[in-house]
């Protein structure tokens, strides 16, 4: 059998980590006739060193067989560079199967090229749904879904939307969530770093200042989507809030290179910098963040993966939008997120309502590490039923 699996940006890559290591576990065990060829395509959709390669060497993902070196650019020059460029790649390796994973442009560009041409696709994390048509990642979801020839869920509310959409129930395999697999496997060395060294190791250069963390005593910030970082009155307020928090506890904010570029082209770079308990570092690796996480009281975020990684860790999660496509994390289904838009004084409240309210930990069923296996069994078994 012939998988090709794809990615394209930092979400995919903590994603398809346990994958490629239940393939080497497979073909550990079995003779070469045998094997899984596995070939790992990387569009280039995120192409900094800070949110690509340093993911790959951590995670002990190996070097993609093919980089399409896509770049930057709009939505739609990414969705047409990458189909331009994999529909050569798809040609010449016909594999039996495209694994796209979550919602970034080369996975609904993937997907339809692939089917274009016939070709098996399976979605991991399928079935997620924000019902925000604002979003691209939501045009993402829906597009790929419908294209796939087997649906990864990572839970029973992923399920229903699917079937609400008429999908039929043979093709959608509730396996968990995959991003818990590299939790678990990353969880042991994440517990063994220092959460002070990794401050001192990434603060930037910009900033002299320094804090001494201690757990469940600091704030962890996350802030990339166009949605609260391009426009000017919408990212100006959400600071004075940070700057508020920053009053009350030490906020550490990895600032991710699109977020950075705002904060200098409207004026408010060197405020963050200036403040001596909001430290700014370049963006961490998936180790270093998880380890902050775990000792985190709160993570104000927009991200979805953090998100889930709080559910399971017990931290909570102040989720800076007004929906979610990972519902199962919200309080309402025992998790440990709730959403608190960008308006300031619900941020502040929900920040000072969770105070004293300690840590738990909610695991949803089969978030217990062996996702990547179920779903290679799928893929063997080419069958969800």
């Amino acid at each position: 059998m012939k998988i090709m699996s794809i990615v394209g940006a930092r979400p995919n890559f903590m994603k398809v980590a346990p994958f490629v290591r239940a393939i080497q576990r497979y073909n550990q065990s079995r003779a070469a006739a045998g094997q899984i060829q596995h070939i790992l395509v990387h569009t280039g959709q995120h192409y900094d060193p800070t949110m690509s390669e340093v993911f790959f060497h951590e995670l002990g993902i190996p070097a993609p067989d093919i980089n399409l070196e896509v770049g930057s650019g709009t939505h739609a020059y990414q969705v047409g560079q990458t189909m331009i460029a994999f529909e050569k790649v798809l040609l010449e390796i016909q594999p039996d199967w495209v694994i796209v994973i979550g919602d970034v442009n080369a996975t609904a560009a993937c997907s339809l090229t692939a089917r274009k041409y016939g070709i098996r696709v399976a979605h991991i994390e399928a079935g997620l749904r924000s019902f925000d048509w604002t979003m691209p990642e939501e045009v993402n979801r829906v597009v790929t879904d419908r294209l796939s020839n087997l649906l990864f869920t990572p839970d029973r509310l992923a399920d229903e939307n699917l079937r609400r959409e008429g999908v039929s129930t043979v093709t959608i395999c509730c396996v968990g969530n995959i991003m818990i697999d590299t939790l678990e496997y990353e969880r042991p060395h994440a517990s063994a770093l220092d959460i002070n060294q990794i401050i001192s190791a990434n603060q930037l250069p910009d900033q002299r200042n320094s804090v001494h963390l201690e757990a469940d005593r600091f704030a962890l910030l996350t802030l990339h989507r166009p949605a609260n970082v391009d426009a000017k009155d919408r990212l100006g307020p959400l600071l004075e809030t940070f700057l508020t928090i920053a009053n009350i506890m030490p906020i550490i904010f990895p600032v991710h290179p699109r977020t950075r570029t705002r904060l200098v082209e409207f004026g408010f770079w060197q405020r963050l910098c200036d403040h001596s308990q909001l430290i700014l570092t370049r963006p961490l690796g998936y180790r270093d963040m998880l380890r902050l996480n775990m000792d985190a009281k709160v993570v104000l975020t927009d991200s979805g993966g953090l998100q889930e990684e709080c559910l399971v860790l017990g931290t909570h999660c102040l989720t800076m939008r007004e929906n979610t496509e990972r519902p199962i994390t919200l309080t309402e289904h025992s998790g440990t997120n709730r959403l608190v838009g960008t308006e300031p004084a619900v941020v502040l409240a929900a920040f000072h309502a969770i105070q004293n309210i300690p840590r738990r930990v909610h695991l949803p069923e089969l978030w217990d590490g062996a996702t990547a296996e179920r779903i290679l069994t799928k893929l063997i078994g080419a069958a969800c039923q």
